[in-house]
C-alpha cells in the first residue's frame, strides 16, 4: 500500500479502532446523590451554560468566516466547526483523565484515570454538580480553543494537516495548560495562579499557537504583494460577534459552577467588559481619523470578554470596565504594528487572543478582590504585589511553553504531512481546492414594474 493510501486511509482507520474499542468499556450506573450534595439549579445553570460556549464554536465560524475573503469562506469556517467533532471523541477516549485524572507530579493527569470516560457517570460530584456535568462543561472549553487558531493560518493551511494539529494541540498543549491551572495539584494552581474561566488555558495558549503557526507557514501571497482583500461579508462578522457575546456568558458565568452570586458578578463583568473594549476600539479609531466600523466594534468586543476572561469570578463590576478599555487599546496598537510588520496572522490572533489572555492575567494580577470572591485573593491595587507577581510567573510559563509546544507541532506536521497548500491552489481558494465546495455572494438586480432595486445574493454553491 502506497505512502498515500495509507494518509488517506488513517483518520478513517483510527475513529474505527475508537469505535470497537469502545465497545469493550463496561456500562457503570449513572450518579447517585448519595450524600444528596447536587443543586438542582445548580446543574441546570451549568448544562445551559455548556450549551452556551458550545454555542461560540459556530459564532466564531461566522466570525472568522465574514473576514476572509470569499474564495476562503467555507473553509474558515470548517476548519472551526471541525473541532467539535474531533475534541468531542477526543476528549472521552482521554482528553478529560489528562486534563482532570490522578495527577502525575502536577505536570499531567493520568490518562487511565476516566480511559474511555470510566468512571466519570459515577465518579465523586463537583462540588453540588456530578463530575459527568462538570466534564461536559470543561468539553465545550477545549472543543472552542484550538478553533481560535483558525484565525492565524487562515487562508493557507490544508485542511488534513490542521485535523492532525487539533489532535497534537489538544493532548499536548491545552490538556497540560488545562492541568496545570485548574487541577488541584497543577504546578500553576499551587503556585497561587488565578484563572477563573481561561486566560491561561485558552486565550494565551490559542494566542500562542496562532503565533508559531503564522512564523512556521510563512505569509500568505496575497500579504506579500500587499494586495487588499475586503471582507467576504460584514453581516456574518457581527452575527458571530453576538453568538460568541452571548455564548460567552455561559463560559464565565457559567465557570462559578452554579447559579450562585458569583455566577452574577461573572455575567456582569463579562458584559461591561467587552461593551468597554468594543467602545474603546471604535473611538480610538475614530481619535486617529478613522470612520467608525461596525467590524472594529466587534473585534473590540471580543478582545474585552477575552480579557476579562480570567478575572470575571475575582475583579469587581467597576474595574472590568478597566480592563476592557486598557486591553482594547493594547491589541488595537498591536494590530497596527502586525500590519506593518511581515507577520501574517491572517485574522490577529495573537493581538486579539494572545495579548488579549496576557493583559487580563496581568490585571486580575491588579485587581483582584477577596471581597468578590472568598477563594480569590487581593490584587496589586489592593496593595498584594506578591499575587500580581504570582500572575506575572504564571503568564510568563504559559506563554512559553504554549508557544514553544505549538511551533514544534506545526514543525513536526510539516514535516510528515504538507502543511500549507500549493501556491495554485491558494490562488484558487481553499473552499474549491480542499472541499469542493464555494461561497458566492453578489448582487441581484430585481426588477420591479417600473422601479429596481438591488439585493444582496448570499448562495453557498455545492459542486
Amino acid at each position: 500500500m502506497s505512502q498515500v493510501t495509507l494518509k488517506k486511509y488513517a483518520p478513517f482507520a483510527v475513529l474505527i479502532l475508537v469505535a470497537l474499542g469502545a465497545v469493550f468499556i463496561p456500562s457503570l450506573p449513572d450518579f447517585e446523590d448519595v450524600n444528596g450534595v447536587y443543586d438542582p439549579a445548580d446543574m441546570a445553570w451549568v448544562m445551559v451554560s455548556a450549551a452556551l460556549v458550545f454555542l461560540m464554536t459556530p459564532g466564531l465560524a461566522l466570525f472568522y468566516g465574514g473576514m476572509v475573503d470569499r474564495k476562503n469562506v467555507i473553509s474558515t469556517i470548517f476548519k472551526s466547526v471541525a473541532a467539535a467533532g474531533v475534541v468531542s471523541i477526543l476528549w472521552i477516549v482521554v482528553g478529560f483523565s489528562l486534563c482532570f485524572g490522578d495527577s502525575i507530579g502536577g505536570f499531567i493527569g493520568d490518562p487511565t484515570t476516566h480511559f474511555f470516560f470510566k468512571g466519570v457517570n459515577s465518579g465523586e460530584p463537583k462540588g453540588t454538580i456530578p463530575l459527568s456535568l462538570f466534564a461536559v462543561f470543561q468539553l465545550m472549553f477545549a472543543i472552542i480553543t484550538p478553533g481560535l487558531i483558525v484565525g492565524a493560518v487562515a487562508e493557507r493551511i490544508r485542511f488534513t494537516s490542521y485535523i492532525l494539529f487539533i489532535v497534537l494541540f489538544s493532548l499536548l498543549v491545552y490538556a497540560p495548560l488545562a492541568h496545570w491551572t485548574w487541577h488541584p495539584d497543577g504546578i500553576l494552581y499551587k503556585m497561587g495562579v488565578l484563572d477563573f474561566a481561561g486566560g491561561t488555558v485558552v486565550h494565551i495558549s490559542a494566542g500562542c499557537a496562532a503565533l508559531a503557526g503564522a512564523i512556521v507557514l510563512k505569509a500568505r501571497r496575497s500579504k506579500l504583494e500587499r494586495k487588499e482583500l475586503l471582507p467576504a461579508n460584514i453581516p456574518y462578522v457581527l452575527i458571530g460577534t453576538s453568538l460568541l457575546w452571548f455564548g460567552w456568558f455561559g463560559f464565565n458565568a457559567g465557570s462559578a459552577l452554579g447559579a450562585n452570586k458569583l455566577g452574577v458578578s461573572a455575567f456582569l463583568t463579562t458584559n461591561t467588559a467587552a461593551a468597554a473594549a468594543g467602545l474603546a476600539w471604535m473611538f480610538f479609531d475614530v481619535a486617529r481619523g478613522k470612520k467608525p466600523s461596525i467590524v472594529g466594534f466587534c473585534i473590540g468586543a471580543v478582545v474585552g470578554l477575552v480579557a476579562i476572561t480570567p478575572g470575571a469570578g475575582f475583579v469587581a463590576i467597576p474595574q472590568s470596565i478597566t480592563i476592557g478599555v486598557i486591553a482594547s487599546l493594547i491589541s488595537n496598537i498591536a494590530v497596527y504594528y502586525k500590519e506593518r510588520s511581515t507577520l501574517d496572522d491572517t485574522l490577529d490572533v495573537f493581538p486579539c487572543h494572545g495579548l488579549g489572555g496576557i493583559v487580563g492575567m496581568l490585571l486580575t494580577g491588579v485587581f483582584a478582590s477577596s471581597a468578590v470572591n472568598a477563594d480569590g485573593v487581593d490584587g496589586l491595587w489592593l496593595g498584594n504585589f506578591g499575587f500580581f507577581w504570582t500572575q506575572v510567573k504564571g503568564m510568563l510559563i504559559s506563554v512559553g511553553f504554549s508557544f514553544v509546544m505549538s511551533y514544534l507541532i506545526f514543525k513536526f506536521i510539516n514535516f510528515i504531512l504538507p502543511l500549507r497548500v500549493s501556491s495554485h491552489e491558494e490562488d484558487l481558494g481553499l473552499d474549491t481546492t480542499q472541499h469542493n465546495e464555494k461561497y458566492i455572494q453578489g448582487t441581484l438586480l430585481v426588477t420591479s414594474g417600473e422601479d429596481s432595486y438591488e439585493e444582496e445574493l448570499d448562495i453557498k454553491v455545492f459542486k
